[in-house]
């Protein structure tokens, strides 16, 4: 079974740049089978990461970035991959 994680944020004014560099910066503490980065209009930022495992499967989430880069709180999902 494989677990995906969306985390989403959207960046303050004119920092999506930051934002999306912040993301990509960021190092989990074990890599997941798959990650990808994508980016939105009004510097939204999302990142999803995939796992080998269950619904609730501990598995690292990346973590918020400083609350003077985002302009609200992160939005987070967790979704399990189902088959064709």
């Amino acid at each position: 079974m494989t677990v995906a994680l969306m985390w989403e944020a959207k960046a303050v004014l004119g920092r999506g740049a930051e934002l999306l560099e912040w993301a990509r910066a960021q190092e989990l503490p074990r890599a997941p089978v798959r990650r990808e980065l994508l980016r939105a209009p009004q510097d939204r930022v999302l990142v999803i990461t995939w796992w080998d495992g269950p619904y609730d499967a501990d598995v690292p989430e990346l973590p918020d970035p400083a609350k003077d880069l985002i302009a609200r709180p992160v939005h987070r999902w967790r979704f399990e991959a189902l088959g064709s």
